[in-house]
Formats: C-alpha cells, structure tokens, sequence
C-alpha cells in the first residue's frame, strides 16, 4: 500500500541528522534525545496542568507546541512528534487510557482468537488531529526535521495481552508459544495499524519515522525471530517507498540487535548497555547507528558527561571503521523527568563541539 499524499516533503538534505541517516557526512555531529518533548521542561509541565496525556496527544496545538519547546531551547537537531505509542489503538476504538503512574491501561485485555478478530482498523481520518500537528510542525520548524513514530507491533500487543505495562510478559508470551496462529493473528492486526499510523504521518510531512520496540528485550532470540520479525519487517517494507530515514529501537536488545537490524530500517537505536563499536559488529555494515548515552549519566555532574559522551563519540567512531554508515548521537533509552533542563542543554552543546564521525574512504 503506496503512501498517498498531495504534501511536498521539505527538502531538508542539508540537515546534520538526515545527512548521518543517509550515511553523508553531516556538518556537525547530529543529536536528539528521545522524550525530548516533554518530561522534563517546566514549560511542559506548565502546559500540561489539567490535561490528560491522551487528551494532549489528540490536540494539534498542544501537539504543535510540546514537539517545539526542546528545539528552542536544546537546539536539538531534529524534534520527535510528542505522542504515545497507544495513540493509534486509542483512535482506532480500543478502549484504553494512560493511567499517571502506571502507563497504558486496557479496559478488555485480548486473550483469544474472537478477541483479535473484534480488533477495529485504523482509518487515516481516525488520527487527523495527529496528522494536522504533523502539519503544523512542518512550518513552525523551519529546516529542523521531524521524526513521526509508531509502536512496533510486538510491544503493542504486550499491553493489550497483559492489559497493560508488565515486567515478565507472561501471558504475551503464553500465547506466542501456547496459541501461535492466534498470536500472529493479532501480529498481523496491529502491523497494520502501525503501518496506517505511520503512513498517515509520513502523508502529513514526517521527514523520519522511528519504530519502538520497546518490550523487545524480553524475547529470546529465536523468539523474536519466530514471532516478532516477519511483522516488523512488514513495517518496515511497507513505509519504504516514502523514501524517509527508518528507524528501529528497542530497549534491552543488546542480543537482538543482529535480528533488529535485519528488519529493514536504515537506523539502529542502541540502549546504553552495548557499546557502539560492539553494536556495529553485532548489527553488520551498511546501517546507521543511534545512541546511546545512559540517562541517568545526566545526573552525574559535567566531568562525567563530558567523559562518557567523548566515549560514546570515540565509540561511534571505530563503529564507522567497521562498517557502520554513521552515527546520531542520542541516550540509550529516554530523557527522565527529573533531569534538569539546563544539563541538556548543555550536553547538546558539547555533542556538536565534537567533529563528527567520517568513514573511512576505501580505496
């Protein structure tokens, strides 16, 4: 399915993130941070007071607005669409919320073949008030790109199984093993609502898209690739024609990350656990690396980020000596609520004073 659109993409190849997603050399070494919008700015906090996380993502102004308030202030270079993995389940008639606290909760979890078989489709007009923010966010960035996102259809599922967030996924994984046919059944459902999700966004203007896996690190190997694979490969083949940077990540993949990398994305988002030069071994040539300062490193006061963001840049740069196309500098997992602003600022501020990662030419 082509993604239809009557929009004309920014031309934006000048961008340090979009040259590193296409394996160019960017004019300074790119940076975002996921959860950038939002979390930890007061002006989030200020903007949010009465208003419900689900109710915020279906509003184009606030949508807008949150996605806009790091790139003033960070000079990050890309913004990611602030929005939640749950969005597209939400519009499409899945009874569901964002418990404060807790995470997405579902009011009737999906635990047999009728219950995946009552799954509603995602119709693009289901997510307009997304796609008009998208609008929006393509005047008021300027030559900033925008990154749309999608949860991956695995971890989709392990909230609408569970019922909602779960540390051991066992009933997820129950039924993967106990009811395969079912289980990808409900796969093949929710790929096609993470496709429409994203196609919808890429119609709208998105210059990247990133897939979060974001529960994939509890499988093992040869269950991510008997029952996970296959369908975030779909994902992935079905927005290339966009002919936009795709990005894949997880959480806790460090073994995964050979299989992740087969997906079909350009880009491959590494956690802080594996470091980038171990990470290019793992995933193969030819694919962009992302990543992957520790989060919590931005509490530990300026000598040690400086250390660890000169390590993960020296990292990122043996990465490119064995193969990998090129790096955009990012945490290895989200920006956490408590960190403070002017810290990130400052982090960011230090990334671009670094000369960027080159591969080596071959003769």
């Amino acid at each position: 399915m082509a993604v239809m659109t009557t929009y004309t993409r920014r031309q934006l190849t000048d961008a340090p993130f979009l040259a590193a997603a296409t394996g160019a050399t960017p004019s300074r070494r790119p940076v975002w941070f996921m959860r950038q919008a939002g979390r930890s700015l007061p002006e989030y906090r200020e903007l949010r007071k009465g208003v419900g996380m689900l109710q915020s993502c279906f509003d184009p102004e606030l949508v807008c607005e949150i996605t806009m308030q790091p790139i003033r202030r960070h000079d990050v270079d890309a913004a990611i669409l602030f929005s939640d993995i749950v969005v597209p389940l939400k519009a499409a008639g899945i009874d569901l919320d964002i418990v404060p606290g807790v995470g997405p909760v579902v009011a009737a979890p999906v635990r047999t073949v009728a219950d995946v078989r009552a799954l509603p489709r995602l119709r693009p007009e289901d997510v307009g008030a997304v796609t008009e923010g998208v609008r929006l966010l393509t005047t008021a960035l300027g030559d900033t790109p925008l990154i749309g996102f999608a949860g991956a259809p695995f971890t989709l599922a392990s909230y609408l199984v569970e019922g909602g967030p779960s540390k051991q996924h066992e009933r997820t994984k129950a039924m993967m093993h106990a009811d395969p046919k079912t289980w990808h059944e409900l796969l093949g459902a929710l790929t096609d609502i993470t496709i429409a999700f994203l196609q919808a966004q890429l119609a709208a203007g998105v210059d990247a898209v990133q897939l979060f896996d974001s529960w994939a690190g509890a499988l093992s190997l040869a269950d991510y690739r008997s029952f996970v694979l296959p369908h975030s490969e779909r994902v992935f083949a079905e927005v290339a024609a966009a002919g936009v940077p795709r990005i894949h990540f997880g959480v806790g993949t460090g073994e995964l990350l050979g299989a992740m990398g087969e997906a079909g994305a350009d880009v491959v988002g590494v956690d802080w656990r594996v470091p980038l030069n171990e990470a290019a071994r793992r995933v193969g040539a030819g694919k962009v690396l992302q990543g992957n300062l520790d989060p919590a490193v931005l509490f530990a006061g300026p000598e040690a980020i400086e250390s660890e963001v000169r390590r993960i840049c020296r990292e990122a740069d043996e990465a490119l000596v064995l193969g990998a196309r090129g790096h955009i500098f990012n945490l290895g997992h989200g920006v956490m609520p408590d960190t403070d602003p002017e810290v990130i600022t400052a982090t960011v501020e230090l990334i671009h004073s670094i000369a960027p990662a080159v591969r080596p030419s071959v003769s």
